[in-house]
């Protein structure tokens, strides 16, 4: 069969037309990223990626998106936005509870306002699974609703903004977990 039959050409098509799609996709010491996720009809354009380690270790690989149509980078606002880990050593739900109130704590340094967030943060830490290498959390904030999901299981919904950026704030923060996996994960 020739290529230029018309079964021919269309497959040459369709194989030029997937492999920039596929080409988009980034991958990070195994984990891979979409340039783009579609969630409840929305679309989120990849904005950075990165790799977080931990003292000598790879920790997990990361990837920040926003919606379509939002000034970009806005991490810590209104904006639709996703913030995808993928992890490459299990740890127990605890030390992510733990490590969440830590790092919120130091992040509020008017007590007031931290003491306000308390409880919806015990509701998001109570949430929390296990996880062992492979495992993907997602961060979720859709216009009105926070969302915590664990290998696209969904554990927490919730409606508090001020919780969102805080959350989004431990890696993309001004005060981050670290800044250079915050610039990454920003497109810096």
């Amino acid at each position: 069969m020739s290529l230029l039959c018309p079964r021919g050409a269309l497959l040459l098509t369709a194989l030029t037309i997937a492999a920039p799609a596929m080409a988009e996709a980034v991958e990070v010491k195994g984990a891979r990223f979409a340039a783009n996720l579609e969630i409840d009809g929305r679309r989120y354009e990849r904005i950075g990626y990165g790799l977080f380690r931990y003292l000598m270790w790879d920790a997990y690989a990361g990837a920040y998106y926003q919606a379509r149509g939002f000034p970009r980078p806005a991490p810590q606002s209104d904006v639709p936005r996703r913030l995808v880990l993928e992890y490459f050593h299990a740890i127990e739900a605890e030390e992510f509870a733990k490590a969440t109130r830590k790092s919120l704590r130091k992040a509020f340094d008017d007590n007031a306002a931290y003491t306000k967030l308390s409880e919806p943060l015990a509701t998001f830490n109570e949430r929390y699974r296990d996880v062992i290498p492979g495992d993907r959390y997602a961060l979720g904030w859709d216009d009105d609703r926070l969302t915590l999901a664990l290998n696209g299981e969904t554990l927490f919904e919730g409606d508090d903004l001020a919780l969102a950026n805080a959350l989004f704030g431990i890696w993309l923060g001004e005060d981050p977990l670290d800044e250079d996996f915050r610039d990454d994960l920003l497109g810096r």
